[in-house]
C-alpha cells in the first residue's frame, strides 16, 4: 500500500511534540538525499515492536525511507538545537550530522524519536559535512544492541544503510546512515542551551516538556521541576552503576552525551574493558583520561551539576534558595550511586543480603583483579561456576584468603546455595561485545563487504546470559598485543 506521493506504507504513525516546542530549540529541514542507497542491516524485532513493517522498510521505497532521500507524508524533519561541555569546555552544539524524523507512536502507547544519524549537513554542522562512515554506524548498531540485551538503558539502532558515497576521514570509507529509536533525544545540554540562550519562559517549556515526556508524576509535585531533577539524578546514578558492573567504559562523556531519559546515547569511542584497570582509557580523543572507566561515576555527578545549574531559575524565585535546593539535590547523587553499585556487585557475587563488611570484601577482590591483570568479565563468571581456571589470580595466596571469606559471607545467608550461584549467573554476562571481537566484524564489512561475522556476533551478543558458551570464541579473552587498544569517535 502507498500514499498518495507513492510512499510505501511502512507501517509509520508519527507525531511531532518536540516541534510545538519554542522554534529557539530547532531547524526544520528538509531531505538531504544520497547517492545510492542500500540496506545493510534491519533489526526486524525492534521494527515490530515500533509497529514497523519490516518486509517493507526492506523494498527499494522503505530504503529511500531510511537514507532519508524520501519521508513519510506525515514526517517533519528537524534538528535539535543544544550545547555541551566538550572535555570540560563549554561549546553552543546542535545536531551537526542527524535529523529527526519524528516520533513513533507504537502500538504499546509508547513515544519514541527516530532520528537519522549520519543524514548530512543542518544548521549546526558547524563546518562538517554531516556525514558517517560505515564502520561507525554499525559500531553503534552492535553496542547498542547489546546494551539492551545486557538490560542497560540505551537508545536503539533500528537500521543502518549505506549511501553509495565515500566518506573522507583518517581513513576512507563508505558512507552510512544510521536509524537511530530513543525514549527522547533530550541532553543535559539541552537545557545548557536553553539556560544560556533561551527566556526563562522558554527554558520552562522545555522543562515543562521533559516532565510531560518522562516524568508525568512531577505534575503532582510542590516543585515540578526540583523533582524534574531529582529523577533524572536517580536514572543517572543508575545507569552509570550499571554500566560500572559490565566493564563499559562510553569514552565521551561530555554533557550533550548525557540524556534525561537516563538512556545510554552516542557510542562513539565506546568499548569494554578486558583487563580490570580502573584507569582504563580506549578513546584516542581522551589523553588526559578524563573519561577513564574508574571516573566515569566522578563525571556523572559533574554533568548533573550543570544540568542542576541550568535548572535554577525554575527551582525557586530566590537564587540563593534556589542554588541551595539544587545543591540538596544533588548531594543525593554519591549515595544513590553507590547503593545501585553495591547492590549490582553483591548480585555478582551471590550475596542476597546485606552485611557491612560487604564493600570491603568487593573492593579486595577488585583491588586482586587489577593487581594481578586479571579479566573482568571472566573473573565473575569463572566465580558464578567454580571454576578458577588458568589465572595468575586465582593462583595466589591472596585470592585464597580471599576465596575463604567469601565462602564464609556466603554461608551466612539463609538462602541456599544454588538461589546464589543462579543469582550470580543471572548477573555476570558470559559474553560481552569484546573489542576484538567487534573490531573483527567491522573489518570484515568494512573491507570486504562481508557482514556474516557481524550476524553471528548479533546473534551471540543478544544472550549475553547464555552461558551454554563456556570457553567458546565469544568468551575469550583478546589475543596478546604489543599496542593498546584505541577507539575513534568516526565523526
Amino acid at each position: 500500500m502507498t500514499n498518495s506521493d507513492g510512499i510505501i506504507n511502512s507501517g509509520w504513525n508519527l507525531d511531532h511534540s518536540y516541534a510545538r516546542l519554542p522554534k529557539i530549540f530547532f531547524s526544520t529541514l528538509e531531505p538531504n538525499p544520497v547517492r545510492s542507497p542500500a540496506i545493510v542491516k534491519l533489526n526486524s524485532s525492534l521494527a515490530l515492536s515500533l509497529g514497523l513493517n519490516g518486509k517493507t522498510l526492506q523494498t527499494e521505497e522503505g530504503v529511500e525511507i531510511l537514507a532519508g532521500n524520501k519521508v513519510p507524508e506525515e514526517a517533519l524533519l528537524l534538528a535539535q538545537a543544544y550545547a555541551g561541555h566538550q572535555f570540560g569546555h563549554f561549546n553552543r552544539l546542535g545536531d551537526g550530522r542527524a535529523m529527526l524524523l519524528g516520533e513513533q507512536l507504537t502500538p504499546q502507547g509508547e513515544r519514541m524519536d527516530i532520528q537519522y544519524k549520519g543524514s548530512g549537513r543542518t544548521p549546526y554542522s558547524r563546518g562538517g559535512d554531516g556525514r558517517a562512515g560505515l564502520g561507525p554506524m554499525l559500531r553503534e548498531y552492535i553496542i547498542s544492541e547489546a546494551m539492551h540485551s545486557l538490560g542497560i538503558p540505551t537508545t536503539r539502532s533500528l537500521a543502518v544503510v549505506t549511501t553509495g558515497e565515500t566518506i573522507i576521514r583518517e581513513e576512507n570509507q563508505p558512507g552510512a546512515i544510521l536509524t537511530r529509536v530513543a525514549s527522547s533525544h533530550l541532553r543535559v545540554g539541552t537545557f545548557q542551551y536553553a539556560a544560556q540562550w533561551a527566556s526563562e519562559e522558554e527554558l520552562r517549556a522545555l522543562a515543562d516538556y521533559a516532565i510531560d515526556r518522562h516524568y508525568p508524576d512531577a505534575k503532582a509535585q510542590e516543585n515540578p521541576y526540583l523533582f524534574l531533577l531529582q529523577e533524572v539524578i536517580k536514572r543517572q546514578a543508575e545507569l552509570i552503576a550499571k554500566w560500572q558492573l559490565i566493564g563499559f567504559i562510553h569514552g565521551v562523556m561530555n554533557t550533550d552525551n548525557m540524556t534525561i531519559s537516563g538512556e545510554t546515547i552516542d557510542y562513539g569511542p565506546c568499548a569494554f574493558m578486558d583487563v580490570y584497570d580502573p584507569a582504563t582509557v580506549f578513546s584516542s580523543i581522551d589523553r588526559e583520561g578524563r573519561y577513564a572507566y574508574g571516573n566515569q561515576p566522578y563525571i556523572g555527578g559533574w554533568n548533573l551539576a550543570r544540568f542542576a545549574e541550568s535548572l535554577v531559575p525554575l527551582l525557586h524565585d530566590t537564587q540563593e534558595k534556589a542554588v541551595e535546593m539544587a545543591q540538596d539535590a544533588l548531594s543525593d547523587y554519591s549515595r544513590l550511586y553507590k547503593s545501585s553499585w553495591l547492590k549490582g556487585m553483591r548480585a555478582k557475587l551471590g550475596l542476597i543480603n546485606e552485611e557491612e563488611q560487604d564493600e570491603a570484601l568487593i573492593q579486595d577482590l577488585l583491588g586482586m583483579m587489577k593487581k594481578y591483570g586479571a579479566d573482568y568479565t571472566n573473573t565473575f563468571r569463572w566465580l558464578s561456576f567454580d571454576k578458577q581456571k588458568k589465572s595468575v589470580l586465582f593462583g595466589t595466596e591472596e585470592f585464597t584468603k580471599w576465596f575463604e571469606q567469601w565462602q564464609a559471607r556466603l554461608g551466612r545467608q539463609e538462602n541456599s546455595q544454588a538461589s546464589s550461584k543462579q543469582l550470580m549467573q543471572n548477573s555476570n554476562p558470559a559474553v560481552i561485545p569484546r573489542n576484538h571481537l567487534v573490531e573483527e566484524a567491522l573489518d570484515a564489512a568494512v573491507e570486504e563487504g562481508d557482514y556474516s561475522v557481524m550476524e553471528s556476533l548479533l546473534d551471540v551478543l543478544s544472550k549475553p546470559y547464555a552461558h551454554e558458551l563456556d570457553e567458546g570464541k565469544y568468551c575469550s579473552e583478546p589475543p596478546d598485543s604489543n599496542r593498546p587498544y584505541q577507539t575513534y569517535c568516526g565523526t
